[in-house]
């Protein structure tokens, strides 16, 4: 009961604390924003020896617990993946501020002026797992959109995140800051974040970030709004009009080119008219990739040693070299699939046809929805938001890859000159 006692007592002053720090930057100027972030950048590099000690404290610690490969290849650090933290901070320096952005809405009759304005939402808790890069990109984007972050890391890459803190703060408290605008809460408690996740008083939205069973838990657990940053089954149609040489590149690309990423390929989807000439192709192909292959009836044929997947057994995501095939009857068929069995992160189409593309484009909608390019550019980074907090398969507040717009509201502001209600 103590230990419960103190968990609760914990998550409050976290949560005060950020809410506090949340106000002093809530309309800070974009230079002095611009200024900070630089410097969590440039700390950012000038950590980096002690960012990748940690992180192989971190690896062995997987190892030992057995991570799988998706997981251990998100958690892996190393020079490069450091510099690409750096610059992902640099590239959102560059993009607008959307804090104070206004536009006149309507001037009523009496002469008030109705005008809406983009504010900060306040505290965000961020909620991942295996991704210690998170750590940097969701504390500059919610610095730069005005909002106090609470990051909870799971267990597998909590040293790694603290060092990165330790950086930012640095940072942070060089720019006349409070260091409670970037907070990683420091144990990865199951019990502190259900703690947390009651309160409402203070945190104003939850992201998780993480596998099915941490985005359910959140989800059912929070007394505040979620953001669910849920599985990425993502699809490959390729259409009875497509470029097949072109469809081939953006299958390798999709599936191969990074398999432990929610944007990867999980799922191809061929025409029948065209299956006799591209299942063929995308055989040689993959099995030159050692990609697994989930075979239907139809395309089974098709993949030497390929296993059988039953029609209803589609729209699991693998994170490794494998990936579901199914050969449709028709454009139709596609979409019935995609219906049944995306997740509502990326679908993508290959097809010359525009007529059918733009069909495609209005009868799928997924929140990344493609034609004729690789699922792997569903990325914020890719679609110039520069880092992204996360890719939301919900609806509502936002959908899809989320910048730092997603990360404020709009207030009315009225102004007039003395009018009262009649």
């Amino acid at each position: 009961m103590t230990n419960q006692i103190s968990n609760s007592e914990l998550a409050t002053e976290i949560s005060k604390r950020a809410a506090k720090a949340a106000r002093s930057i809530a309309t800070l100027s974009t230079e002095d924003k611009n200024a900070a972030l630089q410097r969590m950048a440039d700390a950012i590099r000038a950590h980096q020896e002690k960012i990748l000690l940690a992180n192989a404290e971190d690896l062995r610690a997987g190892e030992e617990k057995g991570l799988d490969d998706a997981m251990m290849d998100r958690l892996a650090l190393d020079g490069d993946r450091i510099e690409d933290m750096a610059k992902a901070i640099e590239e959102i320096i560059a993009l607008p501020d959307p804090v104070g952005e206004s536009y006149l809405l309507e001037e009523r009759p009496n002469g008030m002026r109705i005008d809406k304005m983009r504010i900060p939402l306040g505290v965000i808790c961020m909620i991942y797992e295996a991704r210690p890069n998170v750590t940097a990109d969701a504390g500059a984007l919610c610095f730069k959109s005005g909002n106090a972050v609470i990051l909870r890391c799971g267990r597998e890459a909590i040293g790694t995140s603290k060092v990165i803190a330790e950086a930012m703060h640095s940072a942070i408290e060089a720019s006349g800051l409070p260091k409670d605008v970037v907070t990683v809460v420091p144990t990865p408690d199951r019990d502190l974040m259900a703690e947390l996740l009651k309160q409402s008083d203070y945190i104003d939205l939850v992201i998780p970030r993480g596998g099915e069973g941490l985005i359910h838990y959140v989800s059912d657990n929070s007394k505040i709004p979620v953001i669910q940053h849920y599985k990425g089954v993502c699809h490959l149609y390729v259409d009875k009009d497509a470029d097949l040489d072109k469809a081939l590149a953006l299958l390798l690309n999709g599936k191969t080119q990074r398999t432990g990423v929610c944007n990867a390929l999980e799922g191809l989807l061929v025409h029948s008219e065209v299956a006799d000439k591209f299942l063929p192709m995308a055989a040689t192909a993959l099995a030159e990739k050692n990609v697994k292959i989930h075979a239907c009836s139809g395309s089974l044929e098709y993949f030497e040693g390929a296993e059988h997947i039953a029609d209803d057994a589609f729209g699991e995501e693998y994170l490794a070299l494998e990936i579901a095939v199914r050969k449709v009857n028709d454009y139709n068929h596609a979409v019935e699939h995609l219906h049944q069995f995306s997740s509502g992160h990326t679908d993508v189409i290959c097809t010359e046809n525009e007529q059918t593309a733009r069909k495609f484009i209005g009868d799928i909608d997924s929140a990344v929805t493609m034609w004729n390019t690789s699922s792997r550019f569903s990325d914020g980074g890719q679609l110039g938001l520069g880092a992204e907090i996360g890719i939301s398969t919900s609806k509502l507040h936002a959908y899809g890859p989320m910048g730092l717009q997603s990360l404020t509201t709009e207030k009315f502001v009225v102004t007039g000159n003395g009018q009262v209600r009649p």
